[in-house]
């Protein structure tokens, strides 16, 4: 089962972003399981939705020692580096496609912990919402998370900027796309200025001019990673207490997401 839910090649890539096992130099202490395992059981508990309790022992580490080695990878800003050198992989292969890229949003109930709110469109109950900017064939380049109250708006500049330098198969490395696709919750002047100064051209649904499923023809795209973010159960209701761990388990995946293109 280890060797399915981490196949030897995001094995290799997981290699070159984990920390270094610490040492003791007084010696003793518990004998440390291997990052390989605990991976998979992190990835169970993503896929599954399985509280940490009720990891298999097939694994061999406990839910206990998964939950800790996923705190200490989640603080170290392990899963973003993981997520970044899949899509490094993908770019230097030619498979990004940055000539129009889409942004949304998702929201789910969140039954506690920080950057969550009332929800506008689930009667007021306390919710976090994922936001998402996918390349032309729906892989995901960026991502954020936030209250379910805080507007599409506000997430878009964040967004935009958080869109790593990925390699390309020739020349620089990238993180502009030549144009972006968005709803009308982001149908505002200053974030048109804004993109037009970054050198990105926007489509944007205008608010009473025009009908969002206008765009359907190519916004289809993200509603379908949206759907596929729906395969990692953990997402389907935020159970962390802290947002650090809610944008760990959104992390783990988009990088599954993206490792099952690059696998094709």
């Amino acid at each position: 089962m280890v060797e399915r839910l981490v196949p030897d090649g995001l094995w290799e890539l997981f290699q070159r972003v984990v920390p270094e096992v610490p040492t003791r130099p007084q010696g003793g202490g518990r004998r440390r399981y291997g990052d390989r395992e605990v991976l998979a059981a992190i990835i169970f508990v993503a896929t599954t939705g399985c509280t940490w309790a009720q990891v298999p022992p097939v694994f061999g580490p406990s839910g206990a020692t998964a939950h800790r080695r996923f705190t200490e990878w989640s603080q170290a800003r392990v899963w973003a580096k993981l997520h970044r050198l899949v899509l490094d992989e993908l770019g230097s292969r030619g498979e990004l496609d940055w000539s129009r890229c889409a942004i949304d949003s998702v929201n789910m109930r969140a039954l506690k912990g920080d950057l969550t709110g009332p929800n506008p469109v689930d009667r007021g109950k306390k919710g976090s919402k994922i936001h998402l900017i996918t390349e032309r064939t729906g892989l995901p380049i960026s991502i954020g998370i936030s209250g379910a109250n805080l507007h599409d708006s506000q997430a878009l500049e964040p967004l935009v900027r958080g869109i790593p330098p990925i390699r390309s198969r020739r020349g620089p490395r990238r993180r502009r796309p030549a144009k972006l696709h968005g709803d009308k919750g982001y149908d505002y002047g200053h974030l048109r200025r804004w993109l037009r100064q970054r050198g990105i051209r926007h489509r944007i649904a205008r608010k009473g001019i025009e009908s969002s499923k206008r765009l359907g023809r190519h916004r289809w795209t993200i509603e379908r990673t949206m759907s596929w973010l729906a395969g990692c159960r953990r997402l389907h209701r935020r159970y962390e207490r802290k947002a650090i761990h809610f944008l760990a388990f959104t992390s783990i995946a988009c990088t599954l997401i993206c490792y099952r293109r690059l696998t094709k």
